[in-house]
């Protein structure tokens, strides 16, 4: 195996390889996103990006587009498009936010409630289908503890960064 694709090789005298772990991430987060969207399109005609949005919203019942945003780590604007397209197909409604006259309040329509929990069992199924033939639940379990505390520390630097502007 080259030493690109061996974790192990090297790791002895310079740590783990960082490269390898986050190629192998990468992919990973790819081949997920795929096989689950696929799913979603095939089943519901949907992509991946209603199913997270909708889980979002109807875990916050004052949701705003920013709380999208930040809770899936992206931009206000790229999150206000695909409200528009979700509000467009008919599974969330915008409302006036009664604290805040510059943002809307993000609910599930009736429509937006039905489809959640099918969408929820379908990618339950699919992710159960992909992880837990690899991995045993305690396994799967402290993998997710790590992924978390890998996105804090990541997001720590983040804000270090920028607070120093570098």
């Amino acid at each position: 195996m080259p030493s690109s694709q061996n974790p192990a090789e090297g790791a002895e005298e310079s740590g783990p390889d960082l490269r390898f772990l986050f190629s192998e991430l990468v992919r990973l987060e790819t081949e997920l996103w795929d096989a689950v969207e696929g799913r979603l399109r095939g089943d519901f005609d949907v992509v991946l990006p209603v199913f997270e949005f909708l889980q979002v919203i109807s875990r916050n019942p004052a949701c705003r587009v920013q709380d999208i945003a930040a809770e899936l780590s992206i931009t206000v604007g790229g999150t206000s498009k695909i409200v528009d397209r979700i509000e467009a197909a008919g599974y969330c409604a915008r409302q006036a936010n009664p604290h805040d006259r510059r943002s809307s309040i993000i609910k599930l329509t009736p429509a937006g409630e039905r489809l959640l929990p099918k969408l929820t069992a379908a990618v339950d199924d699919e992710l159960k289908s992909r992880l837990s033939s690899g991995l045993s639940d305690e396994s799967l379990i402290q993998l997710t503890e790590t992924l978390t505390r890998l996105r804090a520390g990541a997001r720590a630097v983040s804000t270090d960064k920028n607070s120093t502007g570098q």
